[in-house]
């Protein structure tokens, strides 16, 4: 049997963290060595879990990390930071759904892609990879409909828009042989006028607990096709990003996707 993946997750007290800590250590694929929370964090040296043979400590920082073959992270733009550093420094594999990053980590995530693999994804669930397929081609099939991308999430969410709902727009605007910098629109108040052709619009929802809910509407004269996706379980998203962390491990520098992960699979069955 092969020896497990010493994994460490980073973002481990948030909600995709303690969903990822209540897998992990059920699955033999892993061994959990490492669980890294925000320097300041309530949960900063009190234990992970605890058993007779052994017990495991929520740390702050890299400085005392044990050797390791994967990271998975959740953090934060500025936690994400950190952890990049010390992945790039170890030749460690990075898995990372931090959302909300600027054009600079933007850049240290593809320069570190250099030197380790990583895979960064908005979103983990395997439908909304498939459902990304489906947008691909709709919007280069319909390129005169209008297109909408509606998002909900729970109350406590950050960012807007989800960067689900970005990686969309991202997508159908590329398919469109446009940019979402040129033809993205996020905010519509007072008298905007009519809808400008050619403009992909972005509408937001926060509130209660939504794990999360994503729509692509294409609209045309008399017609319109919806494409969604709905999560009722954040567990998806933690079986999808060890999904990706048991896949990356192994594989040379670069810049890796769900897409890779889903076409390589099934180029082997």
């Amino acid at each position: 049997m092969p020896q497990p993946i010493r994994l460490a997750i980073h973002g481990a007290s948030g909600r995709m963290g303690r969903a990822l800590l209540a897998l992990v250590r059920e699955d033999r694929r892993f061994e959990l060595v490492y669980a890294v929370v925000s320097a300041g964090s309530e949960h900063d040296g009190t234990l992970v879990f605890s058993e007779l043979s052994t017990s495991m400590r929520y740390s702050h920082g890299w400085e005392a990390a044990p050797a390791m073959d994967a990271v998975v992270d959740f953090s934060g733009p500025a936690g994400l930071v950190n952890a990049l550093a010390y992945c790039t420094a170890h030749g460690i594999a990075l898995v990372t759904g931090t959302t909300g990053i600027d054009a600079a980590l933007e850049a240290r995530l593809d320069e570190a892609t250099k030197r380790i693999p990583v895979l960064h994804a908005a979103n983990f669930s395997l439908g909304v990879a498939v459902l990304t397929r489906l947008l691909r081609e709709a919007a280069a099939a319909l390129p005169d409909w209008d297109l909408e991308i509606v998002e909900a999430h729970h109350g406590c969410k950050e960012d807007a828009p989800s960067g689900t709902a970005l990686a969309f727009g991202h997508v159908a605007a590329e398919a469109r042989g446009t940019t979402l910098a040129k033809d993205g629109v996020y905010v519509r108040e007072g008298r905007p006028g009519a809808r400008r052709s050619g403009s992909i619009g972005f509408a937001v929802v926060r509130g209660g607990d939504v794990v999360g809910e994503h729509t692509a509407l294409l609209l045309g004269h008399g017609e319109r096709v919806e494409l969604g996706h709905r999560a009722t379980d954040r567990s998806i998203f933690a079986r999808g990003a060890l999904e990706a962390a048991a896949w990356l491990v192994g594989h040379n520098p670069g810049s890796y996707s769900i897409d890779d992960m889903l076409q390589e699979r099934s180029s082997k069955s």
